[in-house]
């Protein structure tokens, strides 16, 4: 828990009254008390009224960083839990957002291929903000090792997710276990609201050839996943 009061004086004496944040629009302490915020006010204060970001900066989804960082309904509903389990009403909220965000290849949901799955799997370029933007049309990934072992033979991955080695031998190929992993890369919160999972899909991080590249990784009889 930080001391409100305390980043509020260091704030103080960093915006020096009459001083500006930016040239665009001017911001003082002597015009904020902060106070009187509550950490959460004070947040998005900094985020979108003191120019601390580059709001207007363009993000690879198409969108701007303002619109990346301005939450949705369902990242709201999950925000107001504050890290507890989420209630029956509130699960079945988010799951059905996440629901109606899905959309389904054309020709129905297919395995892709997965070498290509491999690829998207270890890499976690993409999709950051800053001075310069990534180039999508030459790298972009899932990071999916940040979260989850996957191929056995793999010695660095994270432990936030569960394992996902062998997943293919244990779940089967079936045309109900490939729709299942789709539904969770593309928005996972409709098996599991107000989970830490990345929406790949429903944001835009992957697109639907991609996610089913992925799904190949962790199905395909013949991926390294498996073996």
């Amino acid at each position: 828990m930080f001391n409100k009061t305390r980043i509020a004086a260091l704030l103080a004496a960093t915006l020096l009254p009459g001083v500006p944040a930016s040239a665009d629009k001017p911001t003082s302490a002597a015009q904020v008390d902060y106070t009187k915020m509550t950490p959460t006010e004070l947040t998005e204060y900094l985020i979108f009224e003191a120019n601390g970001f580059k709001l207007d900066q363009p993000a690879q989804e198409g969108k701007t960083a303002r619109e990346r960082m301005t939450q949705d309904e369902l990242q709201k509903t999950c925000s107001a839990l504050r890290g507890k389990p989420a209630d029956a009403a509130t699960a079945q909220k988010v799951a059905e957002l996440a629901r109606d965000s899905h959309v389904y290849p054309e020709g129905g949901i297919k395995l892709g291929d997965w070498k290509k799955g491999r690829g998207l799997a270890r890499e976690g370029a993409g999709f950051r903000l800053g001075p310069k933007v990534d180039d999508n049309t030459k790298k972009l990934g899932g990071n999916c090792y940040a979260c989850h072992q996957m191929d056995p033979k793999e010695i660095t991955f994270g432990t936030i997710g569960p394992s996902l080695s062998g997943f293919g031998k244990l779940r089967g190929n079936t045309p109900e276990t490939q729709k299942y992993v789709y539904d969770v890369v593309y928005n996972a919160h409709a098996y599991f609201p107000c989970t830490n999972m990345p929406r790949f899909g429903a944001n835009g991080f992957l697109n639907k050839d991609q996610i089913t590249d992925v799904m190949a990784y962790l199905l395909d009889p013949e991926s390294p996943v498996n073996l």
